[in-house]
């Protein structure tokens, strides 16, 4: 493959050294502008749904936005052109569309953040409340306790040994 290489022309074997090569600019092929073809400013017309300061005429080129609105807010019965993105045929879309669109995060609009805290407490007092009662009623002690002669000390280890319970204790 090396030899290939080597023994090839210059232009097959290396293409890439061609498209390494800076390209010759050729002046007659400039596009040249004078002061008399700059294009004229555009009209403009604020948005009366934005605040004023906010808005820069010359910022996206004059192009007119609609309101600032998620789709996702808007009506998903309506009679839309394009039912999935919620638009008619010709509509303006916003220069953000990829905020505003369908396909942009969704808005958690269920419930308040106030309300959330407050089914939140409500999980976590039921929940502890719960757990308190079983342990209030919960048996930890067994039914029918055993009860053996001299305590079992012999086998528990001697007379230094705890004791298990012997006859006549029924007090835990």
């Amino acid at each position: 493959m090396l030899f290939r290489r080597i023994a090839a022309p210059a232009a097959a074997a290396r293409p890439l050294t061609r498209a390494l090569r800076p390209a010759l600019t050729n002046t007659s092929r400039l596009q040249v502008r004078y002061a008399s073809q700059a294009p004229p400013e555009p009209e403009f017309v604020l948005d009366p749904n934005i605040d004023p300061d906010l808005q820069d005429p010359f910022m996206n080129g004059g192009y007119i936005n609609p309101p600032p609105v998620k789709r996702q807010h808007r009506d998903p019965y309506g009679d839309w052109w394009d039912k999935q993105e919620r638009r008619n045929f010709g509509e303006p879309m916003h220069e953000d569309n990829d905020i505003y669109g369908m396909f942009s995060t969704w808005d958690y609009t269920h419930f308040s953040a106030g309300w959330g805290w407050v089914l939140f407490g409500t999980f976590v007092a039921t929940f502890t409340g719960f757990c308190y009662t079983v342990k209030q009623l919960y048996p930890d002690k067994p039914s029918a306790p055993r009860t053996f002669v001299d305590g079992l000390e012999k086998e528990l280890g001697g007379p230094g040994a705890l004791p298990a319970r012997k006859e006549g204790e029924d007090k835990w």
